[in-house]
C-alpha cells in the first residue's frame, strides 16, 4: 500500500509540476489530486523539494544507470579502453530513446515537465534536473575529455549543456501530435536518433570560437 501510495504522489505531482509548474503547484493540491494527506507527502518525501528530486530521479534514474553501463561496456570493449567520441556521445544519446519510461501518456507529462524545466527560470527545477547528472558526469566528462583534448573543461560542460538541451527538444517534439517542421514529421526512431547522434557529435568537435563565451565562474 506504501508503494502505491508513493507511485499515486508521484503521478500526481509530475502532472501537476508539468501543467502549472514547480512554483504554482501546491502540496495541497497533489495530495487532492493523488487522493493522499499531506501526511503522506512528508512521510514518503519530506518536502516538495524533495518530491521534484524524486519525480525527476524515477524517470532519469534508470536511463542514467544505463549510460554508465553502455559506456562502461564500451571501455572493456575498446582496445585502448577509450571509445572515440561517436560511441560516448551514443551512449549518451541513445538509452533516452529506448527508454519505456519516457513513452506513453504519463512519459509524456514528464517530457512536458523537461520542457517546462527549459523554458522557466526556475533555479529550483532546474535544479533538481541538472543534479540527477552528477553521477553521469563523473563518467562522462574524463571520457568527452580524452577526445576532445582541444576543448576546456568549462567548454566541454557547455557543450553537453547543448547536447541536453538539443534531446530534451527533440523528445518533447516526438510527444506532440502532428508535431512537424514544414513537410518533416518529428517521430522517435532510430534514424532520428542517428542524426541527432552525428549532429551532437559535429557540435562537440567544432574548434573553439576565437572569442568565446564560455567563462569559468
Amino acid at each position: 500500500m506504501d508503494l502505491e501510495t508513493k507511485a499515486r504522489i508521484l503521478d500526481s505531482a509530475e502532472q501537476l509540476f508539468a501543467e502549472y509548474g514547480f512554483s504554482a503547484t501546491s502540496i495541497r493540491q497533489i495530495t487532492n489530486e493523488a487522493d493522499v494527506n499531506i501526511a503522506a507527502v512528508n512521510y514518503h518525501f519530506g518536502s516538495k523539494e524533495e518530491l521534484l528530486h524524486a519525480v525527476f530521479k524515477r524517470r532519469v534514474g534508470p536511463i542514467n544507470t544505463e549510460r554508465v553501463k553502455t559506456l562502461l561496456a564500451l571501455q572493456e570493449e575498446t582496445k585502448d579502453g577509450e571509445p572515440d567520441l561517436e560511441q560516448v556521445m551514443r551512449a549518451f544519446l541513445e538509452p533516452c530513446f529506448h527508454s519505456t519510461e519516457w513513452h506513453g501518456p504519463q512519459g509524456a507529462k514528464f517530457l512536458q515537465l523537461v520542457g517546462r524545466m527549459h523554458s522557466e527560470t526556475n533555479e529550483q527545477l532546474r535544479g533538481a534536473f541538472f543534479q540527477l547528472f552528477d553521477e553521469v558526469a563523473q563518467h562522462f566528462g574524463p571520457a568527452f575529455k580524452h577526445v576532445l583534448p582541444h576543448l576546456s573543461t568549462e567548454e566541454i560542460i557547455w557543450r553537453v549543456h547543448f547536447v541536453i538541451g538539443s534531446l530534451a527538444h527533440i523528445l518533447v517534439c516526438t510527444q506532440m501530435k502532428n508535431a512537424g517542421m514544414g513537410n518533416v514529421k518529428i517521430e522517435r526512431s532510430d534514424a532520428l536518433l542517428e542524426v541527432l547522434v552525428q549532429f551532437c557529435t559535429a557540435g562537440m568537435a567544432a574548434a573553439v570560437p576565437t572569442q568565446t563565451a564560455v567563462q569559468s565562474v
